[in-house]
């Protein structure tokens, strides 16, 4: 889909496929989400700006390469979101994080605010919104909203599974958001769950029903 990245390096492929099998524990499972994001990061980063600066090497001077403007944010959307922002942290621990708590209305399916805490120079940063599930996209599409409305322009979202009907809805809402996924799998059922999918990502991450 035009909007949507797909991460296909072997290694994302391979654990995510571990991901999806029933029998893994939660202990696995959420063993394989913080090192499929530490990988998923790495490629929605890739294109960063970089500048250089004069160092000092044990040898000599050298003009190196360093990341320019202001460190990053991560946007966790509770709770799920936080399986991804653990080992996203690991591979840029210098990012500022920012937390929209949603859940999903089982009778609407739409998306309910109860937490919001960003920092206070969105604007000035690059925004990566996280979430492992793009399924209808209702809470995908509210959060990159409340970024926005606070000021955030440069945003991304990152997710590990993405369903059509939850991409296309939400490159509709937010054309300038691109969104970077391990897997656009083959629809979403009656429930709004992403099939074949791999479950709630959160109740297998927390051992929750």
């Amino acid at each position: 889909m035009a909007g949507a990245t797909v991460i296909n390096h072997p290694l994302v492929q391979h654990k995510l496929t571990h991901m999806r099998m029933k029998e893994t524990s939660t202990q696995g499972f959420r063993r394989l989400l913080r090192e499929i994001s530490v990988l998923l990061t790495y490629e929605v980063t890739r294109d960063l700006p970089i500048t250089s600066i004069g160092i000092e090497t044990p040898l000599q001077p050298m003009d190196a390469p360093i990341i320019e403007g202001k460190k990053l944010v991560f946007a966790s959307v509770l709770r799920a979101g936080n399986g991804l922002l653990e080992g996203m942290l690991e591979l840029v621990p210098a990012a500022r994080v920012a937390h929209i708590g949603l859940y999903r209305d089982p009778e609407t399916l739409k998306p309910v605010e109860y937490y919001f805490k960003a920092p206070e120079d969105l604007s000035e940063r690059l925004v990566v919104v996280v979430d492992p599930m793009l399924a209808t996209a209702n809470s995908a599409i509210a959060a990159v909203q409340r970024l926005k409305d606070r000021g955030a322009t440069n945003l991304r979202f990152l997710c590990l599974l993405a369903a059509p009907e939850g991409v296309a809805k939400f490159e509709s809402a937010h054309p300038d958001v691109p969104i970077f996924t391990a897997a656009i799998d083959e629809k979403l059922n009656d429930h709004g769950y992403i099939m074949p999918g791999l479950g709630d990502a959160g109740d297998r991450m927390y051992g929750t029903k």
